[in-house]
């Protein structure tokens, strides 16, 4: 009974993250999930180079293609829904393997109290991220680990997550070597008759539904380490020092959790053979970190599989901890990271880069309908770092839409800029030479821009004027700014007569005027 209700409570915490988290994290989250499903659903949708290269496995996309399909046949595809319901579902699963999580901390309390207070989880555990869906297989896989018997069930999620992810075996290899060792069987039958027999019956399963749905035979995780590893694309989308997992990464994964870790990974040291789950777990997060700091490209979400191995280290040593602790201190420390992980998911969640969100479903509204002075849909340019925002799957309009793109060097062309970088290079440049000069009915109908980079193209935008605002960050960069604009083109000649919509949790942008000094399609020189 009490199994029970912790379930649902884990289901509501996760469900009510669904409506709580509303701003934008990574691409990855629309473009290789959402993006996908929406293609294989409704026969439109932009497929990243990614899936042309054949690095990325169909199998969650297609369970979500599969409830797209089902809210079309009850004709309920409403954007709310296609963009809700993925998340409900991940949402579900998640809370599912919080309870695994729980069951396999002993129903500690502090297991609990740490898991439902993460504000790294309760910010990504809703999100249609590979990265979730890894932690979440990651958790129930944990929970099945035989610490204390010869039981293999934990093999399957293991190979399953592999295959969605391949580098999601990396901190299962300490705990393999750790099953092998203490195990009765033979080394040889235990390879052999277990992880090779589980291996090969999700590969095939894998296998069979990739190559299926690329058109031809794959093997994405080969085609994932090739690219991503042995090639280093990676490193096309940025680079950070080695120590940068150990000085940022983990500390802020982890928020003000970092402190009982740290100090539970002291006392673990220090009495190894007291604790020897622990150690184990701890030399599998150490292996992971190490081994993804050779690795050039970081990011945050790439950490999310150890979060929960970090959760028990530290839960197991406040257990213990609390026996001898004053009933006043466990309050204040429980206290304490009750708000500032409060105060940091609220602000990410809620706050913190929610723009390219908000435009989205703006856009997704309004552009239906829409139809310009010569009988056109609407166009859409996205004059954004690529990948800023969600794309068809949260417009759900079979709408003309471009974005500057950012595919990585695959070919090896010598002096290679991709088209995002040429853009902000010489952004006027790159508005003479690919928009049409005539008619002017063939510009974009809206454009889509952060106000950082107004200034730049204001000739342009001469003939355009702006139709809505949404607050994104309070930290803007050179390329993105406090705000997302849109900008919808009108006939130079007529006054507009068209109001700005403003969505900001402070003050209000001001309406943006024609420029005297006007953008005109028939001038060559301004084209």
């Amino acid at each position: 009974m009490e199994a029970g209700r912790m379930f649902w409570f884990f289901a509501a915490l996760r469900v009510a993250s669904v409506f709580l988290v509303t701003t934008f994290f990574a691409p990855d989250e629309y473009w290789q999930s959402l993006e996908v499903a929406h293609r294989l659903a409704f026969g439109y949708g932009h497929l990243t180079w990614e899936w042309t290269a054949g690095i990325r496995s169909y199998l969650y996309p297609v369970f979500i293609a599969g409830l797209y399909k089902l809210l079309a046949l009850l004709s309920l595809d409403s954007v709310e829904l296609l963009t809700i319901l993925p998340r409900v579902l991940q949402a579900l699963l998640s809370a599912y393997a919080d309870y695994r999580f729980y069951v396999w901390s002993n129903k500690s309390k502090w297991s609990v109290f740490l898991l439902a207070t993460s504000w790294c989880w309760f910010y990504v555990a809703s999100r249609t991220l590979a990265n979730t869906l890894e932690t979440a297989v990651t958790m129930i896989a944990l929970s099945f680990f035989p610490w204390a018997s010869e039981s293999t069930t934990f093999l399957l999620p293991v190979a399953l997550s592999f295959f969605l992810r391949p580098t999601s075996v990396i901190p299962w290899v300490p705990l393999c070597v750790y099953h092998i060792k203490k195990s009765s069987h033979p080394t040889w039958e235990l390879l052999l008759k277990r992880y090779l027999l589980v291996g090969l019956l999700v590969g095939v399963v894998n296998i069979a539904v990739d190559s299926y749905f690329h058109g031809a035979f794959v093997v994405t995780a080969y085609e994932f380490l090739h690219h991503n590893v042995l090639q280093g694309v990676g490193s096309f989308y940025g680079e950070h020092p080695w120590y940068w997992y150990v000085s940022t990464g983990l500390p802020i994964v982890l928020g003000v959790g970092i402190v009982p870790f740290v100090l539970a990974c002291y006392d673990t040291v220090r009495n190894r053979q007291v604790y020897p789950q622990r150690m184990v777990l701890l030399s599998s997060i150490l292996f992971t970190v190490a081994l993804y700091s050779v690795l050039s490209h970081k990011e945050f979400r790439f950490l999310l599989p150890v979060l929960p191995m970090c959760l028990f280290v530290s839960s197991d040593y406040l257990s213990r901890w609390s026996r001898k602790a004053s009933s006043k201190l466990i309050w204040f420390v429980a206290l304490f990271i009750v708000a500032v992980n409060a105060l940091m998911a609220g602000y990410t969640g809620l706050v913190h880069q929610r723009g390219t969100l908000d435009v989205t479903s703006y856009l997704g509204s309004t552009t239906g309908e829409y139809r310009d002075e010569y009988r056109n849909e609407a166009k859409i340019l996205f004059l954004m770092p690529c990948h800023s925002t969600p794309f068809y799957s949260h417009v759900h309009q079979n709408v003309t839409m471009r974005f500057l793109r950012c595919e990585p060097n695959l070919q090896g062309q010598e002096n290679y800029v991709d088209e995002a970088d040429q853009f902000y290079g010489n952004p006027m440049g790159w508005i003479r030479r690919n928009l049409p000069v005539h008619p002017r009915s063939a510009l974009p109908t809206h454009v889509v821009a952060f106000d950082v980079l107004e200034p730049q193209i204001k000739d342009f935008l001469s003939i355009y004027h702006e139709k809505a605002s949404f607050f994104h960050t309070d930290y803007p960069t050179e390329r993105v700014g406090q705000y997302v604009k849109v900008y919808e083109r009108f006939d130079p000649n007529a006054a507009p007569t068209t109001t700005t919509t403003t969505a900001a949790p402070s003050s209000a942008t001001e309406h943006v005027e024609a420029d005297d000094q006007q953008y005109n399609p028939d001038d060559e020189e301004a084209v």
